[in-house]
């Protein structure tokens, strides 16, 4: 089993996903009509559409390809999506130092979500990307601090995201557009925490692709 992962992986992961995105558009679309405007699904599917349009080989690490995701998704998704996923991936970038282990791979997802809390001033429980990214850093630890390797890391973290983002359907909203919706929010799944989902799974799908 791969012990570091580096910008191939980091490449492939974002190839990934881009289908995933395209594969779930519309299923995001309809998450974001029921409690938002709508166009979730359409910016994330524009948006890793350009990011893989970006990322011509050679990049020298992950940490250069997280920095042109960060660029290429601040640029072209629109909404609350862009700065969120941009910021996430920038904080991640600096955190990405060389190949990575599995303690690497925490560190980066612990950036993310520092960097996702920052920009949208979320904590757990509101019914954001945060439901998805803080259990998933939170488990990407846990192994990491085990000696796993990262591909293991990765599918608890993915697990963990998927977990996070369907205990969002019996939460309230109180940030963003569908907090406009009170007690009406309750029973639809956040659509950030879904695309957060998806995200990681494409990375751990990645991870165990390397032979």
């Amino acid at each position: 089993m791969t012990t570091t992962l580096g910008a191939a992986w980091a490449l492939d992961w974002m190839r990934r996903a881009q289908r995933a995105m395209s594969e779930n558009r519309i299923d995001l679309i309809e998450l974001d009509r029921a409690i938002g405007d709508g166009d979730h699904g359409e910016n994330m599917d524009r948006g890793f559409t350009a990011v893989v349009a970006r990322l011509e080989p050679p990049l020298g690490d992950v940490a250069e390809v997280l920095r042109t995701v960060a660029a290429a998704l601040m640029s072209t998704v629109g909404g609350a999506a862009g700065p969120l996923y941009g910021t996430a991936f920038l904080r991640a970038s600096k955190a990405a130092t060389g190949e990575l282990d599995g303690v690497g791979v925490a560190d980066v997802l612990a950036a993310a979500l520092e960097g996702i809390v920052a920009r949208g001033r979320a904590t757990v429980g509101e019914k954001t990307m945060v439901d998805a990214w803080s259990p998933a850093a939170l488990a990407a630890r846990g192994l990491a601090e085990g000696g796993a390797a990262p591909a293991g890391v990765l599918r608890a973290a993915a697990a963990a995201a998927a977990a996070g983002a369907r205990a969002t359907e019996s939460m309230l909203a109180t940030k963003g557009r569908a907090s406009y919706l009170g007690e009406r929010s309750a029973g639809h799944r956040d659509p950030g925490a879904q695309s957060s989902a998806l995200l990681l799974a494409a990375a751990a799908d990645a991870a165990e692709a390397l032979p």
